[in-house]
């Protein structure tokens, strides 16, 4: 009789192994200047701290030292987390993840789901709006998963008042160059959203890219019945977003500063945040990074509600990425 998997938590925290072997050969190493008094791997882990905490940096639990005086200043820390973002290293750790679970064949793009969630804006800043669904003022990102809840493709933000249809727009060509430099085909790939995706533009942009659009009908946008065939939807298809797209954004919502957007500068949130619209989506390729080394499972074990995921309401990817590096593949 086989045995049930154990619920594991989000890990926040890379070991050395996990460190060198998915995030060290991508991230930008100085060139001159004395050597550092801390690895990169301690600094790293401290900027996975300040994202699950959701604390200001000056007030981030830093180690003491043999002297007792603090191991490394907060700002050194900020500003390598910043370094790390502008020259795009994220980006690279992103897209090497989604290849090395490609070879791995971890990867299951016969569906892929869509879908997405907004974050609230507690200090204001730019790239903001108000979200009347919601009653919360932030900014939105959409987000593409496979049925492994791996995320597959940068994040595509937008202001809170913003409609979720276009923005699925934005999202499929980033969706393309991904498949197309890690090497999946994506013909015949089942695309499923919501009904707020459902308008003619949406579904041709899927069909010219030889997927197939499974898009819950939204009778609500049209005033008489629509002539012809009707579109192809299966509920059972449909209903996997709970399990998929839903986990991923559970998993992110796990790390506070990517729940609730601190930033005025929506790019530097945004690089926290995961695979977004910037291409140095820094910050936002560590949650994804995560979720694609360690693909959940398709179903949730049976275990005490403390140790069960977040409620399946708002999924992210910070969670996914840290994730996938602590299982034995990532």
């Amino acid at each position: 009789m086989a045995q049930s998997q154990s619920w594991r938590e989000i890990p926040t925290r890379l070991s050395v192994e996990e460190f060198e072997q998915f995030v060290w050969p991508h991230l930008s190493k100085g060139r001159r200047g004395p050597a550092r008094n801390l690895s990169a791997h301690t600094i790293f882990n401290y900027s996975l701290k300040a994202l699950y905490l959701g604390c200001q940096w000056k007030e981030l639990p830093i180690g003491k030292d043999r002297h007792g005086s603090p191991e490394i200043h907060y700002t050194r820390i900020y500003r390598a987390f910043r370094r790390w973002g502008a020259d795009g290293c994220f980006d690279a750790i992103f897209e090497s993840s989604v290849f090395r679970l490609h070879c791995d064949d971890r990867l299951d793009t016969r569906i892929i789901h869509g879908d997405g969630t907004t974050s609230a804006a507690k200090k204001g800043g730019d790239n903001l709006g108000f979200s009347g669904h919601k009653k919360v003022k932030g900014c939105k990102v959409v987000a593409l998963c496979d049925r492994n809840c791996n995320v597959i493709a940068p994040f595509v933000s937008a202001p809170g008042n913003r409609n979720e249809s276009p923005l699925l727009r934005e999202a499929l060509p980033r969706l393309t160059r991904i498949a197309r430099t890690v090497g999946f085909d994506l013909g015949g790939s089942v695309v499923s959203l919501d009904g707020v995706y459902d308008c003619r533009r949406n579904r041709k942009a899927i069909f010219n890219r030889g997927m197939v659009p499974n898009i819950n009908p939204n009778e609500r946008g049209r005033t008489s019945p629509r002539r012809g065939r009707k579109p192809l939807f299966d509920p059972a298809i449909f209903k996997e977003r709970f399990r998929t797209i839903g986990r991923v954004f559970a998993w992110e919502d796990k790390f506070r500063r990517l729940l609730l957007r601190f930033e005025r500068l929506s790019h530097l949130h945004l690089r926290a945040q995961n695979p977004r619209l910037y291409n140095d989506q820094s910050m936002a390729l560590l949650p994804e990074l995560i979720t694609r080394s360690r693909p959940l499972p398709h179903r949730r074990c049976r275990a005490p509600r403390s140790h069960s995921s977040a409620p399946c309401r708002h999924l992210r990817t910070i969670a996914h990425i840290i994730a996938s590096h602590a299982s034995p593949l990532h």
